[in-house]
This record gives structure tokens, C-alpha cells and sequence, in this order.
């Protein structure tokens, strides 16, 4: 009988003791959050009629990877134009840089070496017969002559080198070049416009990642700016939970916390992250915190972000409990 008494003591002793257990205050520190995204909403820089969408919802796209394609005729004919003008432009201002054909550069240096040669001649015949006069051998009528022949000579190859100059000498004046090498400049530019309204007609993913919603179709027409494809890169994926005031001072930038989700690896000791953002304001608790443990008044925004190899596991909307890293 006193056996019975004594086991009997001991169950109830046993399911008091779980009942106390499973109902005692949780004293350890964390706090209920979601999780959350940064999307990224590609659209095109200019209006334009979609013909292709290369990437529907859930696909994982590398970075740089086709998305859509707009319809860019127009704009290549635009370009083919830029560019031939710009060509025309620049043969006018090569023209104008450039002096004569090599050809009559060089039958001006030959009349210019054959003037030389009769200047030459003419002195030489000056100077001998002015040696003459001297010794009266040659007269006076001759030696005037000879003068005059040689100043002439001097002249004529002065003429002839001044027309190899300008043959050597560019075309165009040097406000002429100025103004046409200012005109290429400018047709320069409205070239690589040009081009850059072909290259926007192409938009390719600018980071790796998963595309969440695809939100034109071909055939519709989309203006600048509207969103085309949803892409979420996994390093975008956070955390967001709500701190209250009496524990704000404990928690600071760059923190290691423990994030842990149903069927997230890890189990009780969650995936490492880090806290990445705490709001400058206080708040009300948001009603999305369901938590009976999460009712304090006032709270205070906070982010954490997992590290980037395991925030793929996270599904934004997702409830996560954040824990302090010990």
C-alpha cells in the first residue's frame, strides 16, 4: 500500500514538474520576424513594343543573361545613317588636313630643283664674266645682262618654292579644320547615341538570380521605365524583425544573430547571419508580429541578412525567429 502511495507521489510529482517545465517563462532572448526581398524591376530606358522574353517565372538566370528584346528597326536605321554621315564628315575633314596628290608634290620639287640649277648656272656665268670685265675680256652690256638673269633666276625659284609650300600645305584653312573636325566631333556623338539606343533595345540580367514574376508579354507595348522582369538575386534576401526598447541597447550593426525557420537546415541552432540594419524611429508593433511574446509597444525595426551561400533558403514572406549568436 505504501508502495502504491509512494509511485503515485512520484508520477504526480513527475507531471507536475512537465507541466511546470513546458509552462515556465521562456527567459531566452529572441525575436519573430519574416523574411524579406529587394526586387529587382528591369525595365527598358525607352518606350518600345517587346518581340521577345527570353525567361519566365522561377527560371535562375546567370548574370549578364538575355531577359527581353525590343523591337529596335527604327533604331537601326538610325544608326546605319549616324554612321555614314559621320564617315562623309570625316573624308572632308581628312581633305582638308591633307595638301596636294603626291604627284604634283613631286613635279613641283622637280621644277623647284631645275629653277635651282638655272639660278645656279646664271651665277656662276655672272661671276666669271664680272672677272672678265675686270680684265677686259668681256664687256659691260654682257655683264648687266648676266645680272639681270641671275636676279631673275633667284625670283623664279623663290615663286617655284613658295607653290611646293602650298602644295605641301593642308587644303582647308585652319578655321575651316577647326570647324570640320568640330563637326566630326559632333557627329561622333550622335553615333554613339546611336548605338546606345540599339544596345537598350537588348536588356540582360544585371546580377545572378531567380526570376520571380515576368510581367509583359510580346506584342505589348512598354513604356520607359516599366517593369518587365522581377529578379531577385539571393544576396537581397533579408530578415526583418522588431526589437523592443528595453533590449535596442544590446544589439548593434554587424551583430552575428541565429536565424531559424521550419525545415531550414540547422535545426535549433539556425543559419549564421548578420545585422545589417536597425531604423532610426521607434514604432508600434506591427500587427504581421502574431507572437504573444512579441508585445511590447514599442518597437524598433531591425534587419539581419544570412550569409550569401544560404540565403536562397530563405522564401520571403516566411516566418524566421532570430536568436542573439552566442
Amino acid at each position: 500500500m505504501k508502495l502504491r502511495l509512494w509511485v503515485g507521489l512520484v508520477v504526480v510529482a513527475g507531471v507536475a514538474a512537465a507541466l511546470w517545465w513546458r509552462s515556465r517563462p521562456d527567459d531566452r532572448v529572441f525575436w519573430q520576424g519574416y523574411a524579406e526581398a529587394d526586387y529587382v524591376n528591369i525595365g527598358p530606358p525607352l518606350q518600345g513594343r517587346i518581340i521577345q522574353i527570353s525567361v519566365a517565372r522561377g527560371d535562375y538566370v546567370a548574370k549578364g543573361a538575355a531577359l527581353f528584346r525590343q523591337d529596335d528597326i527604327d533604331d537601326r536605321a538610325a544608326l546605319a545613317q549616324a554612321k555614314a554621315v559621320q564617315a562623309q564628315a570625316e573624308a572632308s575633314l581628312i581633305n582638308l588636313q591633307q595638301g596636294a596628290k603626291p604627284a604634283e608634290i613631286a613635279a613641283a620639287e622637280a621644277n623647284l630643283a631645275d629653277a635651282q640649277a638655272a639660278a645656279n648656272k646664271a651665277a656662276d656665268n655672272l661671276r666669271r664674266d664680272s672677272a672678265l670685265l675686270k680684265a677686259g675680256y668681256a664687256t659691260r652690256q654682257i655683264v648687266a645682262q648676266e645680272t639681270a638673269d641671275a636676279q631673275s633666276a633667284v625670283a623664279h625659284v623663290a615663286s617655284i618654292r613658295a607653290a611646293l609650300d602650298l602644295a605641301r600645305a593642308p587644303n582647308g584653312r585652319d578655321a575651316e579644320i577647326a570647324a570640320q573636325a568640330a563637326q566630326v566631333a559632333s557627329l561622333r556623338a550622335a553615333t554613339a547615341q546611336a548605338q546606345w539606343r540599339v544596345d537598350q533595345r537588348s536588356m540582360t540580367a544585371p546580377a545572378a538570380g531567380v526570376v520571380a514574376d515576368v510581367m509583359a508579354r510580346p506584342g505589348e507595348t512598354i513604356d520607359a521605365g516599366a517593369g518587365v522582369v522581377s529578379l531577385l538575386p539571393p544576396e537581397n534576401i533579408f530578415v526583418r524583425f522588431f526589437v523592443g526598447e528595453t533590449q535596442l541597447a544590446s544589439i548593434h550593426l554587424g551583430d552575428r544573430v541565429r536565424l531559424i525557420c521550419d525545415n531550414c537546415p540547422g535545426g535549433a541552432n539556425g543559419l549564421p547571419g548578420h545585422i545589417s540594419f536597425i531604423a532610426p524611429q521607434t514604432e508600434y508593433t506591427p500587427p504581421v508580429i502574431y507572437s504573444d511574446s512579441q508585445r511590447e509597444k514599442l518597437v524598433t525595426e531591425v534587419e539581419a541578412r544570412p550569409d550569401p551561400a544560404q540565403a536562397s533558403l530563405f522564401n520571403p514572406g516566411m516566418p524566421v525567429q532570430v536568436e542573439p549568436a552566442k
